[in-house]
């Protein structure tokens, strides 16, 4: 989503995305590794992040939100993503990836209460933004796949209500992954995601779209918002 002239090139990119699985496959490992075994002890050394005994049930939340993610990333890859990857981007992805399944177990270590009701407001918040992550684009792909909107712009299902629902969706799994560390520190994560849809990848999606689809594109921007819905 970062060269916007890659979104009319078609490519299945084998290579790429066999490099982007094996980081993310590593990138799980080491999540395990630090919240169930050894890694934590290692991170209390050499990082002196504390490594509090006694909250696992948040740690394997944490770990089984990480399976979630990588599970959708791949079916996204394999089965939605028909426009070429870059070598770049077969890098830059799973380094984003690790903000997440490095990220949030780092600041889940300290953490030793117990899982509550917040806990299961995140979980919520988590399973919503999946849906309206993954669930938007395969709705979305099955509506293109159809010969009679070939060029034309979609803006049913979950689109309806957000120009870019998708990473609102992100922004919500995002919290729910931030809320579910009992952490202050791991606001500092969605923050910086909601500054990078909203002032730069969002608008930057907009601008691409006006050039591909004109007028039609700025009646739907008129009567639907860019990333909240209802209200931004």
């Amino acid at each position: 989503s970062y060269n916007m002239d890659l979104y009319g090139q078609k490519s299945k990119s084998i290579p790429q995305k066999i490099v982007m699985h094996l980081i993310e496959i590593m990138l799980l490992w080491l999540s395990y590794w630090i919240l169930f075994q050894s890694g934590g002890a290692w991170v209390e050394k050499h990082l002196h992040i504390n490594n509090a005994a006694g909250s696992a049930d948040r740690r394997l939340m944490i770990f089984v939100f990480n399976c979630i993610i990588f599970i959708r990333l791949a079916y996204m890859m394999i089965f939605l993503l028909k426009r070429k990857i870059p070598w770049e981007e077969s890098l830059s992805v799973p380094l984003a990836f690790a903000m997440y399944f490095i990220g949030f177990p780092l600041f889940v270590l300290p953490v030793s209460q117990p899982i509550d009701g917040l806990d299961y407001f995140a979980i919520v918040l988590f399973i919503v933004g999946c849906i309206l992550n993954s669930g938007g684009e395969i709705l979305r792909n099955q509506w293109k796949t159809n010969p009679e909107n070939t060029g034309k712009i979609y803006t049913q299902g979950f689109f309806k209500y957000s120009r870019h629902i998708n990473y609102f969706g992100d922004l919500l799994w995002v919290i729910g992954y931030s809320l579910m560390t009992k952490n202050l520190w791991s606001v500092t994560i969605p923050v910086f995601l909601f500054c990078f849809f909203a002032f730069y990848n969002a608008p930057k999606l907009d601008s691409y779209l006006k050039n591909k689809y004109g007028d039609e594109y700025d009646e739907y921007a008129k009567r639907t918002k860019m990333l909240i819905p209802f209200l931004y």
